[in-house]
């Protein structure tokens, strides 16, 4: 990976009550930009390998067997799912990429199909069954599935959860559900390709636009990220990532001083 920090004009906008203060950017040659973990280690894919890179070292993992890497989820740094949507497997991952466990939902007794597969803690999955159009909890220390949510319309696009609710988004729609199976939100939307979200914050991104979920309306966010979409992002309590396939730009988040 080749990496270059260099001083930028900053720029300013105001989102849902956040100010977002453009710091710097990171050149970064990937073919996916995963995020950086509460440590700040980055994690980013390039020719099917899952890299990580910060203060503990360099680390790898890679698997060819498996396919294409579907989707990585670091909310934990040191439980590390990945998802490998071809082979309909998640390899859990150690702080230094190490292989842990996997699980190969094919050969479970209760066969699971899944389109994605998410942290949800205390040795459980958020997993979305693609058969069923349900989203579900899965146990995985006891093999058994706890909580099941009511069907959602539509092809997965995206999913991006935390330890209390999952958000699922669809060709139609995007919903909110919660560990007991719940829908704490649905809108009706179409064209977005990706949600992320941190805590209370919620974006979504279609090609080089970005829209907030604000009081359960989708408001667009007034910023030129210029000619180049979107192709990867992350939000965290303090910066919002975005990658375009060479840069990554990071902008800072703050409370506007009242």
């Amino acid at each position: 990976m080749k990496r270059c920090f260099f001083l930028l004009f900053l720029a300013s906008f105001t989102l849902t009550g956040q100010q977002l203060t453009l710091k710097d950017s990171l050149f970064l040659q990937a073919d996916r930009f995963i995020g950086y973990d509460g440590y700040q280690h980055l994690y980013y894919i390039n020719e099917g390998v899952l890299h990580k890179d910060g203060d503990l070292g360099k680390f790898v993992f890679k698997d060819y067997q498996l396919g294409p890497i579907s989707s990585v989820d670091i909310i934990n740094p040191l439980n590390v799912v990945v998802f490998y949507a071809e082979v309909n497997t998640v390899v859990f991952l150690d702080n230094r990429l190490n292989e842990k466990e996997r699980i190969n939902f094919n050969e479970l007794d209760s066969f699971i199909n899944c389109g994605g597969a998410t942290n949800a803690g205390n040795n459980r999955l958020w997993l979305f069954n693609i058969d069923t159009q349900q989203l579900q909890l899965y146990d995985y220390r006891n093999k058994r599935e706890t909580i099941v949510s009511q069907p959602i319309n539509g092809i997965l696009r995206s999913q991006v959860s935390n330890f209390n609710d999952c958000f699922v988004l669809t060709e139609n729609s995007l919903s909110q559900i919660n560990i007991y199976g719940g829908l704490l939100f649905e809108t009706e939307i179409s064209e977005f390709e990706r949600v992320v979200r941190s805590g209370k914050m919620v974006m979504l991104a279609k090609e080089n636009e970005l829209f907030s979920i604000s009081e359960e309306s989708i408001v667009p966010i007034d910023v030129a990220f210029n000619e180049k979409p979107i192709k990867d992002l992350q939000l965290t309590q303090e910066f919002l990532y975005i990658y375009n396939g060479n840069m990554v730009f990071t902008y800072s988040l703050t409370q506007p001083k009242q």
